[in-house]
């Protein structure tokens, strides 16, 4: 196994990852959905109605519940599902948003490829991200 497989896995450990149609009914019930998806990506298929794309570079400082660069409305309790291509990335952004407090933050399994591939809305893209 290599080195960032291991790491992968400890993250996974410490998280509830939810599933596409998981995921849906989260974001109906408010939860804050991240995509940290590049804009080309974004771009070439789409994006998550009612997501926030976010660059990953500034991601714990926008989601820091006691930053003084965080976005609007998060707090400790905010429930955040993080979205990449595949759920692979967004796994280990996910660990680190539980490490600044965010104590719901999880990802999705699969990423944006299986919320598409469910059948799920998909809305145009890119929107401008959150830098």
């Amino acid at each position: 196994m290599s080195r960032i497989d291991h790491v992968l896995t400890e993250a996974r450990a410490s998280l509830s990852r939810v599933l596409p149609s998981e995921a849906a009914a989260l974001q109906a019930d408010g939860a804050l959905v991240v995509d940290l998806r590049p804009v080309h990506n974004r771009a070439a298929e789409g994006e998550i109605p009612g997501s926030v794309p976010i660059e990953r570079i500034v991601l714990e400082w926008r989601l820091d519940p006691h930053g003084d660069h965080r976005i609007d409305g998060v707090t400790e309790d905010t429930v955040v599902v993080v979205v990449c291509n595949e759920g692979y990335s967004s796994s280990l952004a996910a660990r680190d948003l539980r490490a600044l407090g965010l104590h719901r933050a999880t990802d999705l399994v699969g990423g944006f490829r299986a919320w598409h591939a469910a059948g799920l809305p998909v809305r145009e893209g890119p929107t401008k991200a959150v830098t």
